[in-house]
């Protein structure tokens, strides 16, 4: 059924997949020695070579095809062949789900859009057998030594080549935090077993363990953060048990785990169990595999789409000077377009607006900046456009938008998760709420600096508000290193001309910044002023932003862990 040819591309095809998660692997694998040495700095250096790993076996891939074959225009029964061999040899490969994404890429880098259909592509997925049930967990039985034995046994399992110099008390410390659980203490110990995760999680400072707690009235998810103190070897670093902090450890606006596991879909399934808000997108993302969160992002949608009649209309908020962003109400993202002309007081270039998310995907987000999902040539079905979003598109980015029948093609957009923007936040919060998103927003500014990022416009709608209460930076256009910026303090006005210019009376060169202005452009509303002066007075002075910059060029890494201080043990 299948010649030569045909099964020569798809094996082509399957090996740059393969050759992809070779180096994915032995890259991901160096993470525990990173972390065990406080290579905080090679940790961020491979998490961004990482994230560049996939594109670079498709280019790889691609130049193979069209060398080997002379790849030009599509052979439709060829290529429907190819697609049909190519899924006999994922029956049994233990990542086929990836290698899937991975052809579809291949795909639709050779040929025009009008062909992303299941005919040749992975639209949805062609795997008959469930790769779900691989055992990737190890039960653990309350045994008669005590919990305090299992608990031990479990951290000395996660196979640690570092001691912990406090484990008999940390572990105490864990466990009573542990048996207080309102679920867990209703039942004696030999009622309850524990699920262990066989593969410690790596990302920046951290390590995590993940588990799950057995009882009779069912799971109960946890995470226990490892820290590595330098001079004083690791130690546990809190108990994580509600569902809302552990999503937070999964967030958006986070870096992407290093987790040694070949078993992909048992993974996400089995953190599905313990975050079932958490999306398979989500989690294929923050396990490492992004570009597979693209694919089942997209399955989604196409299937949300399916199952809704709402129409795309205008996000809420004020309009962006470079970025026009829509929104479907029914479905919690904004689709962000880069407008064709910019307003005149914006001077960066398409190419370098593109930059930008660029540098955001493969920098250390510190739970502060969100994470985009890049996509191209994507058809909308045009009757799910309101009339004046559409008006709108096609005044603001005419080169992007293509009308073909009943649908419109977007060719480059943006997808990230939908926030309430700050400034509409603010503007229906009580005094609380006020106090605690000023505290957020200031927090969010010192640790995008302390993680060498200068966010550059900080005006509050820029900043976004999370389901969780947590502050977001979305807005990439004017973002810079910090080594790049000149902080400088504004000269005191001495003379009446100086006192009353207009304009500014002394130097201002490019890169100059004066961090005093924070509160003249974003901290107008004297309520937010006085909310923001009571925890950040510090960051309207240029020697605060001075000495952060000597902190960066010295190789500090912040902590900048996703769970709140008061979970500490």
């Amino acid at each position: 059924m299948f010649n030569p040819r045909t099964k020569a591309i798809a094996r082509t095809i399957l090996n740059g997949f393969e050759r992809h998660i070779h180096l994915f692997s032995q890259l991901t694998q160096s993470a525990k020695s990173r972390f065990e040495n406080c290579q905080w700095l090679d940790i961020q250096a491979a998490s961004r070579d990482r994230t560049d790993y996939f594109d670079l076996r498709v280019q790889e891939t691609l130049a193979t095809i069209r060398g080997d074959f002379c790849i030009k225009d599509l052979d439709e029964t060829l290529w429907r062949r190819v697609k049909q061999f190519y899924i006999e040899l994922l029956q049994t490969h233990p990542q086929a789900e990836l290698a899937e994404s991975f052809y579809n890429s291949v795909f639709c880098h050779l040929f025009d859009r009008r062909y992303y259909c299941n005919d040749f592509i992975f639209v949805e997925s062609c795997l008959a057998i469930d790769r779900s049930t691989e055992t990737i967990y190890t039960r653990y039985p309350i045994n008669e030594k005590g919990l305090c034995h299992t608990i031990t046994h479990i951290i000395e399992q996660a196979d640690f080549d570092l001691p912990f110099t406090k484990i008999k008390k940390e572990v105490k410390a864990l466990i009573k935090i542990f048996i207080q659980h309102p679920v867990l203490s209703q039942f004696p110990l030999s009622d309850i077993e524990i699920d262990i995760l066989n593969f410690t999680f790596y990302r920046n400072k951290g390590a995590y363990i993940i588990g799950r707690v057995l009882s009779p009235a069912g799971n109960t998810p946890f995470i226990v953060p490892i820290v590595n103190k330098e001079q004083d070897g690791l130690h546990i670093d809190a108990l994580l048990t509600d569902e809302e902090n552990m999503a937070v450890v999964f967030g958006f606006a986070r870096s992407y785990f290093f987790v040694d596991c070949l078993h992909p879909t048992a993974l996400v399934n089995f953190l599905q169990t313990l975050i079932p808000h958490k999306t398979r997108a989500d989690l294929y993302s923050a396990i490492g595999f992004h570009k597979q969160g693209k694919t089942q992002f997209y399955r989604d949608f196409l299937q949300h789409l399916d199952t809704s009649n709402d129409q795309f209309m205008l996000a809420e908020g004020i309009k962006g000077m470079v970025m026009s962003v829509f929104t479907l109400p029914s479905y919690p993202y904004v689709f962000k377009i880069i407008k064709d002309h910019f307003s005149p007081s914006k001077s960066v270039t398409k190419k370098e607006v593109k930059e930008k998310y660029r540098l955001v995907k493969l920098h250390d987000r510190v739970g502060r900046m969100a994470d985009t999902m890049e996509y191209s040539q994507v058809a909308f079905p045009k009757h799910r456009f309101s009339q004046a979003l559409l008006e709108e598109l096609l005044a603001v980015a005419p080169s992007l938008i293509t009308i073909e029948d009943e649908l419109i093609i977007i060719e480059h957009v943006y997808i990230e998760r939908r926030m309430t923007p700050l400034n509409l936040y603010l503007a229906k919060a009580n005094e609380d709420e006020i106090d605690y998103a000023m505290l957020g927003y200031g927090e969010a500014i010192k640790q995008l600096i302390a993680a060498n990022i200068f966010p550059g416009d900080m005006l509050l709608k820029n900043f976004g508000v999370t389901r969780h209460g947590r502050v977001i930076f979305y807005d990439y256009d004017e973002i810079t290193y910090m080594n790049e910026v000149n902080f400088r303090q504004k000269p005191e006005p001495v003379t009446e001309a100086q006192i009353y210019a207009s304009e500014p009376w002394y130097s201002v060169e490019p890169g100059d910044v004066f961090p005093e202005e924070i509160a003249t452009f974003a901290l107008a509303n004297p309520k937010y002023r006085k909310a923001f002066l009571r925890y950040h007075a510090d960051l309207l002075e240029a020697t605060y932003w001075q000495q952060r910059q000597k902190d960066v060029a010295r190789g500090e890494v912040a902590d900048v862990f996703p769970y709140p201080e008061a979970l500490k043990i």
